[in-house]
Order: structure tokens, then sequence, then C-alpha cells
């Protein structure tokens, strides 16, 4: 397992899926090479000071060794976005919320309608609420 450094990494893995727990926002994406599974760490100034920030940072890449690789899909990256209760929570805890965070990102997409208003199919869904119509 690889470690993100680069800051375009972060914001690729920025725009693909992410499942939210208590202590962290897990974030990852599929990548098109033969590489290895990379994991990246971030852990905002408002989380409070450098000291507590490098703390939060520690139990995170902690919660990686303890997980076994098997939940993680190869080919992947993944960025753990650190939250200041990572500080207090139970690190039992935090390592089921990595599993369950990992199985949700695995899970398919939700078939719904898209930005534009239609379905995957093409199809238009209901009306805009307001009546307005778009071209």
């Amino acid at each position: 397992m690889d470690r993100l450094r680069q800051r375009a990494d972060f914001l690729a893995v920025a725009n693909g899926a992410r499942a939210n727990t208590t202590a962290f926002v897990l974030q990852g994406r599929r990548r098109d090479d033969q590489g290895p599974i990379r994991v990246g760490y971030t852990v905002t100034k408002k989380n409070g000071t450098a000291t507590e920030r490098n703390r939060i940072r520690r139990r995170l890449r902690e919660v990686i060794r303890r997980v076994d690789a098997v939940f993680m899909r190869p080919h992947h990256d993944y960025v753990l976005v650190g939250r200041r209760d990572a500080l207090t929570r139970d690190f039992a805890t935090m390592i089921d919320d990595l599993r369950s965070a990992l199985r949700r990102l695995d899970r398919p997409a939700p078939t719904g309608t898209n930005k534009t208003g239609t379905n995957k199919a093409g199809n238009k869904s209901a009306p805009n609420p307001n009546g307005m119509t778009r071209p």
C-alpha cells in the first residue's frame, strides 16, 4: 500500500465516491493503471492545533494499518479526511466505521435521475416543480 502525496491525486479522489462517518470522511476512486492501493490523509486547520491534527492523522494511519487490505479494492485511491471526533472516538469503533465505509463505497450508484432531469435511459423525469422548462 502506497501513500498519496501530490495535490492532483487528492483532487482526483475528491471527485469520486464518498462515505461519511463520525470520525472521518472516506473518499475513493478507481484508477486506470495497474498500480497498488494508495491512501492519503488530510486534516483541515479548523480541527485544532498542529499537535491535534497530527494526532488525528496518526490515528487514521493506524486504522488503515489494522484493517485488512481485503476490504480495499486493488487499483483504487482512498483519502481519509479527518474530523475532530477522531481524537476521542473509540479505536475499535473507528476500525468498524472504516470497514463499513469501504463497503458503502463498493455499492453501485443509485439509478435515479441525473442533474439534467433525465434518467439513465434518457427519459424525462417529473416536471420542474415551479412549472418552468429549460431548453
